[in-house]
């Protein structure tokens, strides 16, 4: 996925409006479920606002869906390259995500993204929807799930349940991993409402 500048605040705010009212919440209530300030709130719907990993995930746990249903990824080609220097970058306390692409296969949904997390930092989830698979590259990673914690160096793999309340921390210096989430199909939104802007959501440009 190739975003130009400032293309995620644009995507997010559409995408975050169209969830919101698929599943009749107000700003108020979106506000106090995902203990994001409604002005937070409000901003990101109207596009001025700065996304973190936190405020999405956040979003994704709260409404129940995909990642990339915030972000709007887009389907594969035939021959598909993402240059880093493309790819906007999401952050947060202890990590930088980059999503590269969005893989639909019968009943499930994989979102792909290059993952950093900084040294020394840790990187707090109270959860969200969809399974959680990293691959560590290099560096040391520890990682927490409910209070039982791994340490993974470069080639080690981790899988867990991502609504369950998890971290990243990187323990050596900065550490390079390929992160994936898993979603069932129909966790997505499908969305056909003219009024919200016509088609299911990702069909907008």
């Amino acid at each position: 996925m190739s975003v130009s500048e400032g293309s995620v605040r644009s995507m997010l705010a559409t995408n975050l409006r169209r969830a919101r009212s698929e599943r009749g919440l107000s700003l108020s209530e979106l506000s106090r479920r995902s203990k994001i300030g409604k002005a937070t709130l409000s901003q990101l719907e109207s596009g001025t606002g700065n996304p973190t990993i936190e405020t999405v995930f956040s979003l994704s746990r709260v409404l129940e869906v995909p990642i990339s249903d915030l972000l709007d990824a887009r389907p594969a080609g035939d021959l598909t390259v993402v240059r880093a220097a493309d790819v906007e970058v999401l952050s947060g306390e202890g990590v930088d995500l980059r999503p590269l692409q969005r893989i639909e296969s019968g009943d499930a949904v994989v979102e792909l993204f290059d993952q950093q997390v900084r040294a020394g930092r840790r990187q707090e989830s109270l959860g969200h929807v969809g399974t959680e698979h990293t691959i560590v590259q290099a560096g040391r990673l520890g990682v927490r799930v409910e209070g039982h914690e791994v340490e993974l160096g470069p080639g080690d793999y981790v899988r867990f349940d991502a609504s369950r309340p998890h971290s990243y921390m990187a323990l050596d210096g900065d550490v390079r991993s390929v992160l994936l989430l898993q979603y069932r199909a129909e966790q997505r939104l499908h969305l056909s409402d003219p009024a919200l802007g016509g088609g299911p959501c990702g069909s907008e440009r």
